[in-house]
């Protein structure tokens, strides 16, 4: 069964399912829930937990085994299962499938995975896997949902923010949940209870944002230009390799004017979005409303841009290639 995050604390207080499946995008957020499912667990008299973290040369037999090894004290035990890479291989897959049609007794299994995607869903093991227990996908806020999972997250120390000292640690921590949590416990050890003006909220946060690729072309298709330029000087400041940024900009834009050109030849969207590989619904709102600022025109020109690029990287012309990163961002982020 498909759950929300947010039903978790109702549910740990009933007697816990004998199987429960966390995954998502945030290795946080998963780490928490499944500290507390097996806090839970203790509470509920699983005396004994037995862990498998699954690598290389990893034997699945060990699964059967711990199942069928009593606990030591003659009560419930807690099987938490880890898999690091989210692919358990075929064997893996086969070994999970026959565990969860026939759970043992007295055994409450947790299963912890990272990100899954759309092909890993798929599989028979993890449909099995999720109808045959309590499945909870833990992602990230979207960035613009941030401030409000901050504020959440002081509200539980007892202290609050004002919307400017937010965005201010928003900024500062995007990308990065688990520095974001590490700056709110210090706000709660460096301020008392109550609320905490800008000036605290500034001298105390650290910039630890995490800058990368995907958040790039994330900010370019939402048309965000101040962000655009606040990650492409990250991205600077971090090394990133030109090559790579380029590509990643170029990509999002060559997919776009085949998307445009699609639409503008007649063709329905979803199969073009199938055509691209675009399957999330958020995704492809964002590329839907994209399409709507961005002309043929533009995302031409901006190709033509990416190319001189190229040839700037390579050395055969001259000029300052982040500016140039900026300009091309810019002219896929305008808005009307």
């Amino acid at each position: 069964m498909n759950l929300r995050p947010d039903q978790l604390p109702a549910l740990l207080d009933r007697p816990l399912a004998p199987l429960w499946l966390l995954h998502g995008n945030e290795p946080l957020l998963v780490l928490e829930a499944a500290d507390t499912i097996r806090a839970a667990a203790r509470r509920q008299g699983f005396e004994e937990r037995e862990t498998l973290v699954v690598g290389q040369g990893f034997k699945w037999d060990a699964l059967t085994l711990a199942a069928g090894n009593m606990s030591l004290f003659g009560g419930a035990k807690l099987i938490d299962l880890r898999i690091p890479t989210g692919k358990p291989g075929r064997d893996g897959g086969e070994a999970l499938q026959r565990y969860v049609a026939s759970l043992p007794m007295q055994t409450l299994t947790l299963i912890t995975l990272p990100e899954l995607d759309w092909q890993a869903r798929k599989t028979g093991w993890f449909k099995a896997v999720s109808e045959a227990g309590n499945s909870l996908e833990f992602n990230a806020p979207e960035r613009e949902r941030l401030p409000e999972w901050i504020g959440r997250r002081l509200a539980l120390q007892k202290q609050t923010a004002s919307a400017d000292a937010l965005a201010f640690i928003a900024d500062h921590v995007e990308g990065n949940l688990l520095a974001a949590h590490q700056e709110i416990l210090k706000l709660g050890l460096l301020h008392p209870e109550g609320a905490l003006t800008l000036d605290q909220v500034q001298d105390a946060v650290l910039n630890v944002a995490r800058y990368d690729i995907d958040k790039l072309r994330q900010a370019v298709v939402e048309g965000d230009p101040a962000r655009c330029a606040r990650l492409l000087e990250g991205l600077k400041g971090e090394g990133a390799a030109p090559p790579l940024v380029l590509w990643a900009l170029a990509n999002e834009t060559r997919s776009l004017a085949n998307l445009s050109a699609g639409r503008d030849a007649g063709q329905p969207l979803p199969a073009l979005f199938k055509a691209e590989r675009i399957f999330d619904p958020r995704r492809q709102q964002a590329v839907g409303r994209a399409l709507g600022r961005l002309g043929q025109g533009t995302l031409r020109a901006a190709l033509m841009h990416a190319a001189r690029i190229d040839r700037m990287i390579k050395g055969l012309v001259p000029g300052d290639v982040w500016d140039e990163f900026l300009q091309l961002a810019l002219r896929l982020a305008q808005r009307p």
